[in-house]
């Protein structure tokens, strides 16, 4: 984006802004079988903190199941009028489905308060991993202090350890950019690798900027974003009960406060965009047991919700997926997902081609499969990054929507997630 460099720091970018992640033993050490977890000794408990309070904006799951701490959360943010000063998170555990969820969140929320010296209705609660279990609270009482005492305007990379889940790499994202002359900044991290689906996913998305902005177009700007970034990306099909997207805006860059739509809102929403789009190929890129990142673009739609629905049918279709994984140009299996998608177009007008760094192979025009060299569409699918192309030639909308492929691996990790 025009204007917008890229930066160090993730969650700690921004003016004013400390963070910190520890090992507190919600992750177990010990598997069932009496075996050395993989996690023993992984950060699995986050502290996000600001200098000052926060004008505050967040997006939740539309899954009718909703953890405590999603609950908590809105109730905090609607009793301080849309203010936040800091987010506790915590990873091992979802605190969803369990009958003192409630309780436990809002102890964490004291918890955290009490470290800080805030009220707990200023504390953002966090919570990912398996539902349906009780979170022990006890090993976050003994780990607080700790983390409070750690916490660094350099401790992005603690914090963004401690929200993995079966994440295969800490995601982070920073920009910096400028309003009314002033240098602002606006970073995120972000987790999430299974259980993602449109509408939000097992994703926990945190974004702190020191822009000075009111709630309002903070929310505003939010909802513009995930509508096109979070919401475009795909998993596997399943929306998780947990999702949980905020921003955190401390004004400490100094600029005249953004209250209404023009360039400020519009460079302050392009810089938001960058860092969470990257953000979404990141956790496309690290879907559980993936080798693919997968882009589709749908392009010359009679309009984007037409454009939306063809491209997330091809990045939801489990046959296509399984085809990117084994490198295998069975082009029919896109043209049958393009077809099934809930939309009307004219299929006899659509083109399909997939392109890499390899160059670009066209696999149908007008709706029909044209001949190919399996040779060159071998070398162009062997990519780990690959782009769908689908052209209906009916209007002028377009989507993209982000993904991965289909693995041995996601199976071998959901059938013992819990051990």
């Amino acid at each position: 984006m025009k204007n917008i460099k890229y930066t160090e720091g993730g969650v700690c970018s921004a003016k004013g802004f400390k963070a910190g992640g520890i090992y507190c033993g919600i992750k177990k050490s010990v598997t069932p079988d009496g075996n050395e977890s993989p996690f023993k000794g992984k950060n699995d408990l986050a502290l996000i903190v600001s200098d000052t309070a926060c004008n505050t904006a967040a997006v939740y799951t539309k899954n009718k199941v909703k953890g405590s701490p999603v609950t908590v959360t809105k109730n905090n943010l609607a009793k301080t009028g849309g203010k936040a000063q800091a987010v506790i998170a915590n990873s091992g555990n979802a605190n969803a489905c369990t009958p003192d969820g409630d309780e436990k969140a809002n102890a964490m929320c004291k918890l955290a308060a009490d470290a800080l010296g805030i009220e707990p209705e200023l504390v953002i609660v966090a919570s990912t991993g398996v539902i349906g279990q009780i979170l022990p609270i006890i090993p976050i009482e003994k780990s607080i202090k700790p983390l409070a005492d750690s916490l660094s305007y350099t401790g992005n990379e603690e914090a963004a350890a401690a929200i993995m889940t079966t994440d295969t790499i800490k995601k982070e994202a920073a920009v910096e950019f400028e309003i009314n002359g002033k240098s602002c900044r606006l970073g995120g991290m972000a987790k999430g690798s299974g259980m993602i689906n449109p509408n939000m996913a097992t994703l926990l998305n945190f974004i702190t900027t020191d822009v000075n902005i009111s709630c309002e177009m903070l929310q505003r700007a939010l909802d513009e974003t995930v509508a096109v970034t979070l919401n475009c990306l795909s998993v596997d099909g399943d929306t998780s009960t947990n999702d949980m997207v905020t921003v955190m805006a401390n004004g400490l860059a100094g600029n005249n406060e953004i209250t209404c739509e023009g360039a400020e809102l519009d460079i302050f929403g392009n810089a938001l965009f960058t860092v969470m789009r990257d953000l979404t190929k990141m956790l496309a890129k690290d879907g559980e047991g993936a080798t693919k990142l997968l882009e589709c673009i749908c392009r010359n739609a009679p309009d984007r919700k037409t454009a939306l629905a063809v491209a997330r049918s091809v990045i939801n279709s489990p046959l296509f997926k399984s085809a990117m994984f084994g490198e295998d140009a069975n082009c029919g299996r896109i043209m049958c997902a393009v077809g099934y998608a809930d939309a009307e177009f004219d299929i006899n007008k659509t083109d399909v081609s997939i392109s890499s760094v390899y160059g670009s192979v066209s696999f149908a025009q007008k709706g029909i499969i044209i001949g190919f060299s399996e040779e060159n569409a071998a070398k162009i699918l062997s990519a780990d990054e690959l782009v769908i192309s689908i052209d209906l030639n009916q209007g002028n909308s377009e989507a993209t929507v982000w993904g991965c492929d289909l693995t041995y691996d996601y199976v071998k990790i959901n059938g013992d997630y819990r051990s």
